[in-house]
């Protein structure tokens, strides 16, 4: 493979209202390095380990449903990903865009490498969870966290067309963002997809995948990837879903989650979305083991103990009522926002 396939900066590409070529970008790389803040020195690691002369990148899992591990990824699988991405998107060189994200996670190493791949015009701002605020500027494109989007709601008229990834758009949110006049979109992806395979619009149910992607399930109703730019062999999750075509899915929930109560098998994420509205707080639904039903329902509610009515469960099923409600001063969760449901308990 030719490296210069991935190793040329578009001539249109600009970092922070500079247009930057790949020799001044590595020198951006070094400054970064030598006197940048935190957040800066992580994309200087990135961008010298992008132009050196191996033909893959070496990152870590987000570590949502376990121990994060070491993958490697290919730089050219990457490229096409960037590409694929700027088609689904319709993205085009010169658009303006937000880089609000961590670089140490593959989210934030992919919005950089679309913006010098397919010639963006990036600002590029320290991570938070507030990261429209102060800024004046419009942008074509953005990616946040649900947390980025659910605390920029004020914001974000100043931004085209928005993806949310890295996390669930519960339906309080989806509710919120759907009042807004602007482009929203949900991502689904992980690390080993090389970030998002597919999309949707916020209030839909399906997903769409990104152009040379297919989908299909296997015995346990969990989601098959076939994406021969990102991978020889089929990608194989823990994701239940539901097909409705080799190009379309919903997703249900994590396997790993799957509660057998009394022998009825019952999906947290689908108690979570019937109580979204209902609980002021951030919630999780987990089994725990019981003597007489194997595994009951619990549900855990962030903060001081407060009174939930009896009432609030009656959107559920009679299986799908916790038998015990728990509350947990804070939740562990990843450096993405996403609630480590194990370690919380």
């Amino acid at each position: 493979m030719n490296i210069a396939e991935y190793n040329k900066v578009h001539n249109l590409f600009k970092l922070n209202g500079f247009h930057i070529n790949r020799e001044n970008l590595c020198r951006v790389a070094y400054s970064f390095i030598k006197e940048g803040q935190e957040y800066e020195k992580s994309v200087g690691d990135f961008i010298l380990d992008w132009f050196d002369k191996k033909e893959y990148m070496e990152m870590s899992t987000s570590g949502t449903t376990g121990d994060p591990k070491p993958v490697r990824i290919e730089k050219k699988a990457m490229m096409e990903s960037a590409l694929a991405t700027g088609d689904f998107f319709d993205l085009s060189p010169g658009n303006k865009v937000l880089h609000c994200l961590p670089m140490k996670y593959i989210a934030g190493k992919m919005m950089f490498i679309r913006a010098f791949i397919l010639g963006l015009d990036m600002k590029f701002v320290a991570p938070s969870s507030h990261p429209l605020e102060g800024i004046d500027e419009k942008f074509d494109f953005c990616a946040m966290v649900p947390l980025q989007a659910k605390n920029s709601l004020k914001d974000l008229k100043k931004v085209k067309k928005l993806i949310i990834g890295g996390g669930k758009v519960h339906k309080a949110l989806e509710q919120e963002l759907l009042k807004l006049p602007i482009k929203i979109y949900e991502t689904y992806g992980m690390t080993e997809t090389i970030t998002h395979i597919a999309a949707k619009k916020i209030g839909e149910k399906a997903f769409t995948v990104l152009p040379n992607v297919t989908v299909s399930a296997d015995e346990r109703h969990c989601l098959v990837i076939d994406a021969k730019y990102i991978s020889d062999k089929k990608i194989m999750t823990n994701d239940i879903v539901k097909i409705v075509s080799d190009t379309q899915f919903e997703w249900i929930g994590r396997i790993d989650n799957v509660i057998n109560s009394g022998g009825v098998k019952l999906i947290p994420e689908q108690i979570e979305e019937k109580l979204s509205t209902l609980i002021p707080r951030r919630y999780f639904v987990y089994g725990q083991a019981d003597e007489t039903l194997g595994e009951k329902v619990v549900l855990y509610v962030e903060g001081e103990p407060i009174t939930i009515e009896e009432s609030v469960f009656n959107v559920l099923d009679k299986f799908e009522k916790p038998k015990e409600i728990i509350f947990i001063p804070k939740f562990k969760e990843t450096a993405t926002g996403k609630i480590m449901r194990k370690e919380s308990i």
